[in-house]
């Protein structure tokens, strides 16, 4: 089966053919590398640590277990080998 459908649009005639090796290597070149999945799960992580900076605060009540769980879970998630398959912990 041909990866690439292409259109004449001003005859629409259909034409499929198979990427060429160029198209193949631009394809490959624009994935996110290992290093830019990590800088965006981190980015993630972050974000969903600072939604619950206010519980952690010495003026804030006393912080509950499980939210003390889920920011730790929250900080080692970059300590898990598989950058495409993170689990996230889930927020009390």
């Amino acid at each position: 089966m041909a990866d690439v459908l292409e259109i004449n649009v001003a005859t629409g005639e259909r034409t499929e053919r198979d990427h060429t090796q160029a198209e193949k290597d631009a394809i490959v070149a624009m994935q996110p590398t290992t290093d830019e999945k990590w800088v965006t799960i981190r980015s993630k992580r972050d974000a969903l640590l600072h939604e619950t900076d206010w519980a952690a605060l010495a003026d804030s009540p006393a912080i509950s277990d499980a939210m003390t769980k889920y920011r730790q879970d929250l900080r080692d998630v970059p300590t898990q080998s598989d950058v495409d398959n993170i689990t996230w912990p889930d927020k009390p």
